[in-house]
């Protein structure tokens, strides 16, 4: 097994026309190392790259998501913990990565403090006010 880097994952999932070389170079070490470890950081790189340079919508990062989950090839840092931040990213008006870090927050039994109103509206977020501070 090998650990990937967001670039790599970006190209295995991709097919853009202006990186077809490092497209099949990824794929073809994926074959030849047989498995691949992805951090919970690139997962997340990953998911912002899809969304701010290829456009995918919510549904389709919904779906990649899952079907990394599940991929025989790829293991994920930690599979429970995304498939978590994944059920909350599903309900939200939030990004994964926020979704991610309020996860990560429930998960040590915190309330998550946030400037960010879509973000303060997700169960275990609280909006940070004028009034807090007094």
């Amino acid at each position: 097994m090998i650990a990937i880097d967001t670039n790599v994952l970006v190209r295995l999932l991709v097919d853009d026309p202006n990186e077809i070389m490092q497209s099949q170079l990824a794929r073809q070490l994926l074959i030849e190392q047989g498995s691949a470890w992805v951090s919970s950081i690139v997962l997340i790189e990953t998911i912002w790259v899809l969304q701010s340079r290829y456009k995918l919508p919510k549904e389709e990062i919904i779906s990649v998501i899952e079907k990394l989950t599940s991929h025989p090839r790829i293991q994920l840092e930690n599979t429970a913990y995304t498939n978590e931040a994944l059920t909350i990213y599903r309900i939200g008006n939030t990004g994964f990565s926020d979704c991610s870090i309020l996860n990560a927050a429930k998960n040590k039994q915190l309330i998550l403090h946030t400037f960010d109103k879509k973000l303060s509206r997700l169960q275990g977020a609280k909006l940070i006010t004028n009034k807090d501070s007094r």
